[in-house]
């Protein structure tokens, strides 16, 4: 066997114990569902309170068969992508200019701090003021909550270079726009992995709130039309949507950051 066989192909060797693991993992939530099944067919939890397991699940499947689920899930993940986009040009370029220079922290670093406490789901009325009633609010508020993870950990990731890097790239006589390349941005990837897994979750959550309020379309408005009507089977299979989403978008992050990260391996 050649020694130089590339790094990349090599693979870490898969712990014994990780399949009974998983196992274990889900013996949790299926004694869950058993305990929520068994309770509302024994009338112990009314339907009208919380419907059963396989009646979300029939509500699910009426939901996709009639074409109401899909058409919601493009609205909502169109939405949860403009806003995201809208955030995160908003905080990774905000957290370049805060981290690069003491004039920019200065400039940048104070207002976001005062603006990342402020609740933002308190800012709907507001921004229906400013926006309207339409696509833009919803835009707004997501990118509001998708910016300040992704600008904390970026800024953090940009400060938490080590100089001997940036000495030794001057050394080599790297220009600015070169060293910015080669050593910050990598530098910071890690933590801005971070900040966007952190953001993607901000971002669902947003969502369902936006959605609740002057829409006609998406997952948010299915769930409020069958609270209204008490389908609890249709809340809580709305709910599970969002859920399978939020964890669709993480597991691509994590795919990305596997990827992106190969070099951490070695």
């Amino acid at each position: 066997m050649s020694l130089t066989a590339p790094l990349a192909r090599t693979r870490r060797p898969r712990r014994p114990g990780q399949p009974r693991r998983a196992w274990r993992r889900a013996i949790s939530p299926l004694a869950l569902l058993a305990v929520w099944q068994l309770a509302s067919t024994t009338g112990v939890l009314p339907r009208e309170k919380l419907d059963s397991p396989l009646n979300v699940l029939d509500s699910l499947v009426g939901l996709w068969t009639d074409g109401r689920l899909l058409d919601a899930i493009q609205v909502s993940v169109t939405r949860v992508l403009v806003g995201f986009a809208l955030g995160a040009v908003v905080g990774v370029g905000l957290a370049v200019v805060a981290g690069l220079s003491r004039l920019g922290e200065d400039v940048v670093d104070a207002p976001m701090q005062m603006l990342r406490t402020l609740p933002h789901f308190g800012l709907l009325p507001l921004f229906i003021l400013w926006f309207g009633i339409d696509e833009a609010p919803k835009y707004a508020l997501i990118a509001l909550g998708v910016a300040f993870p992704l600008y904390v950990n970026t800024f953090a990731g940009i400060r938490g270079v080590d100089p001997k890097y940036l000495d030794a790239a001057r050394a080599f006589g790297l220009t600015w726009t070169e060293r910015l390349r080669h050593v910050v941005l990598p530098g910071a990837l890690p933590s801005t992995l971070v900040g966007l897994r952190l953001s993607l979750g901000v971002a669902w959550l947003t969502l369902i709130v936006a959605e609740q309020i002057n829409t006609t379309a998406g997952i948010g408005y299915l769930v409020s039309d069958a609270a209204g009507f008490g389908r609890t089977g249709e809340v809580v299979a709305g709910l599970l949507i969002y859920s399978v989403l939020g964890l669709l978008t993480d597991a691509l992050v994590r795919i990305l950051e596997r990827k992106a990260l190969a070099w951490r391996l070695g």
